[in-house]
């Protein structure tokens, strides 16, 4: 995909004395909308969103989380979904904003999640472009729908960024390294189509991957997936969340969990959705951009 134009250069903003986030902002005095990014992503990965959402009538935010891309790293260690939350919370009373619609993408998702569940007075709505959600064991195995089976060669990366993060990135020791370490996501893991990124497109996306501290900072939260880092408050990812949600899911993709409407219907019922986006992947604001970015325009009709 050829990059737009215009890219927003980030700013950067202090959310608490002396801890600063990167943020790319566009369209002040609209609707506050936040893009929350995942791994193995930064906030480039809504480059063909922030402007036009922007000019749809948002005031568009889309931040680097602690850690990731030009953010400082987490002042206490955590990166976990409440560290993440009082950054985010943080930035919310920079801005002004009370409440903001929030949309959210692989591990921006969950975070996403645990933002309307810790302080639902933020959140207006939410938009999830990927198959997160909260995890409801009980309240699936009571609406008989079977635990999702593991794929143990589709999340072999897990347990070495979870549990041996520090000898993975010995051995990722150049940058280029490193850099194809987090391309081989966008390729051939099959996360999504084998031709929905380019050469500039991977080269965009990897650069702020080359340094090996930002890269030790994004498997933080595989170590807290696992058990093997500390938290700073429990994650509440375990109940159903209740405002409004849409949720979209690339249909292409390894990742994707079975049962996902089931679930999503016990997981959102203020829900709309998912919609299965097919030929697309994991990577929905960069793959299928102007679906993301009319569906959110549609889902937030009311506030434009």
């Amino acid at each position: 995909m050829v990059l737009p134009a215009e890219v927003v250069a980030p700013e950067r903003i202090e959310v608490r004395p002396g801890h600063r986030l990167a943020v790319r902002r566009h369209g002040q005095g609209g609707v506050p909308l936040l893009l929350i990014h995942g791994f193995p992503c930064t906030s480039r990965i809504w480059s063909h969103n922030v402007i036009p959402l922007a000019e749809a009538g948002f005031d568009v935010v889309a931040p680097d989380l602690r850690g990731y891309g030009d953010s400082d790293f987490a002042p206490d260690d955590f990166y976990d979904f409440n560290a993440f939350n009082s950054d985010l919370t943080g930035l919310f009373d920079v801005l002004g904003w009370e409440r903001a619609v929030v949309a959210g993408h692989d591990l921006g998702a969950m975070i996403s999640i645990d933002l309307a569940n810790r302080h639902p007075e933020r959140v207006d709505r939410l938009v999830i472009l990927d198959d997160s959600m909260p995890d409801l064991p009980d309240a699936f195995a009571a609406a008989g729908i079977p635990p999702g089976r593991p794929k143990p060669a589709v999340y072999d990366y897990q347990r070495r960024q979870g549990h041996h993060a520090d000898e993975l990135v010995a051995e990722l020791d150049t940058p280029a390294r490193r850099r194809r370490y987090i391309g081989e996501f966008y390729g051939h893991r099959l996360w999504c189509p084998p031709d929905a990124f380019d050469e500039d497109d991977l080269n965009f996306l990897t650069e702020p991957y080359g340094d090996a501290a930002r890269l030790r900072a994004s498997f933080a939260d595989y170590e807290v997936l696992m058990g093997a880092r500390p938290l700073s408050a429990p994650e509440l990812i375990d109940r159903p969340v209740r405002q409004r949600a849409l949720v979209l899911i690339g249909a292409d993709q390894v990742t994707v969990g079975e049962h996902a409407e089931e679930r999503c219907a016990l997981a959102f019922p203020e829900g709309v959705g998912p919609f299965w986006v097919k030929g697309a992947g994991h990577f929905l604001p960069w793959e299928r951009p102007q679906l993301v970015n009319r569906s959110i325009r549609s889902f937030c009709g009311d506030l434009l």
